[in-house]
């Protein structure tokens, strides 16, 4: 009969699997045998990190697996809901997938997956069985993209589905018959509620992951990296406030909906073009400025200084003994010294205070509307707490080892005193700190005063 027999090329028996089926079923089958669960990177991590993604996993399990069992069956407009999202969804991966990857290789710690913006309506909208397989079309593409560790995927999952889960009660028991009947004078009211259950659905994902990574999942457990930088959090405010317009556009105006996807495609761009400018200013190892980024923020704060007629100081601190550490320890252990100076500069020093990395062990901070008093006060502060600084590392062999009692010579410039450019006090700066370690090394020493021209 016409229409009965199989298209030229694909003539198989019942049963039978096509050739691109058989294909793709060889390829996933060939990666998850490529990574069987005894050599998941997962069991090479600190005991308490393992321990809590797993608590956690098994946590998430019986929670969805709740939200299921209790959840009223999927409507028609349900599933038209849930077609129109997936569709949205996969468009916009696809179309983003190249400047997906870039951005999240770059990224040692936080990454903000604007994929956020069809999940969260779907958390909203739908009963849980169809959100979880909308989480499981995003996240899978995402994986076969990025095909990252097995156990990051898997909790990170479970993190978006429990959070879809929190958002989509939140919204049942306080927004849902307010959007059903939407109108100008309640508008106002179901955004807000709608960002603040948002807000909910992403601080959830933030406290569980950022625990995750505060308790092994990355080098350096700094609030920025465990959190995610300013950048990072506005980046997932706009991608909750998308999702918001999202859900409204899906319940009044669905077709509008896909001009959501060019916006987000569009935000894939910018945010990788924002990710590129930061990398230009930022030194890879310590994560703060670097010299071209420092040297960017000086001079403007320089100039605001002349400007108002303010004293300012520059501080250059250098590591003493810092090739000793690398011979002795090993270069990963002198990169630990590095990161933990930064650190602890960050800690110690006000925020309109600009800190970077000059280069090799040493570090450079402006500080505006100080006097002499007040630099001498923090260049010895800055002293004294690398010198208390206990540092937990590793050795050549990759053991244990604790690196302690490390001192630093600072060399300090003034304006006006010692120069009036950046370039001056930077010179004035470094012979200070030759200064210092001529005179013994572990202290403080002050530019010598340039006289003024004649």
């Amino acid at each position: 009969m016409a229409g009965t027999e199989p298209a030229h090329g694909d003539a198989r028996g019942p049963g039978e699997e096509s050739p691109t089926a058989s294909g793709r079923t060889r390829k996933v089958r060939a990666l998850i045998a490529g990574n069987p669960v005894p050599s998941w990177d997962l069991w090479t991590k600190p005991r308490r990190m393992v321990a809590f993604l797993l608590a956690w996993d098994a946590i998430a399990a019986g929670l969805l697996t709740f939200g299921v069992i209790t959840s009223p069956g999927p409507t028609l407009v349900d599933w038209g809901r849930f077609g129109i999202l997936a569709v949205c969804a996969t468009v916009h991966i696809q179309l983003t997938r190249r400047q997906e990857e870039r951005r999240r290789n770059r990224i040692t710690a936080v990454h903000i997956d604007l994929s956020g913006i069809w999940v969260f309506p779907g958390a909203l909208l739908l009963p849980i069985h169809l959100t979880l397989l909308l989480i499981v079309i995003v996240r899978g593409q995402r994986w076969f993209n990025s095909r990252r560790p097995p156990h990051k995927f898997l909790f990170t999952s479970f993190t978006h589905a429990v959070s879809a889960l929190l958002a989509h009660q939140l919204y049942q028991t306080f927004a849902s018959a307010e959007l059903a009947r939407l109108t100008p004078e309640n508008s106002l009211q179901v955004f807000g509620i709608l960002m603040l259950v948002g807000f909910c659905y992403a601080a959830l994902q933030a406290v569980v992951i950022g625990g995750l990574l505060a308790l092994g999942g990355t080098s350096s457990p700094t609030l920025s990296n465990v959190l995610g930088t300013k950048d990072d959090n506005l980046l997932e405010l706009s991608t909750i406030g998308l999702g918001t317009i999202a859900t409204i556009l899906l319940v009044n105006i669905p077709p509008a909906i896909v001009i959501l996807v060019l916006i987000t495609v569009l935000g894939n761009r910018l945010a990788e073009i924002n990710q590129l400018q930061s990398e230009a200013r930022t030194d890879p190892k310590t994560g703060i400025f670097n010299v071209r980024g420092w040297s960017e923020a000086a001079e403007r704060a320089l100039t605001r200084t002349v400007r108002g007629g303010e004293m300012l100081a520059l501080l250059m601190i250098d590591l003493d003994h810092f090739k000793w550490i690398n011979d002795t320890y090993g270069h990963p252990a002198g990169d630990d010294v590095l990161r933990t100076v930064a650190q602890t500069l960050d800690e110690i020093t006000r925020p309109k205070d600009i800190i970077g990395r000059f280069g090799g062990e040493e570090f450079l901070i402006l500080l505006p509307e100080v006097d002499t008093t007040a630099a001498k006060v923090t260049a010895e502060r800055i002293r004294t707490a690398i010198a208390e600084q206990r540092i937990v590392t590793t050795d050549k062999r990759g053991g244990s080892a604790l690196i302690s009692g490390r001192t630093t010579s600072i060399g300090v410039a003034l304006l006006g005193v010692n120069g009036t450019s950046l370039e001056q006090l930077l010179h004035a700066a470094d012979a200070a700190v030759y200064t210092a370690k001529e005179g013994g090394r572990n202290q403080v020493r002050f530019a010598e005063e340039v006289p003024p021209p004649e």
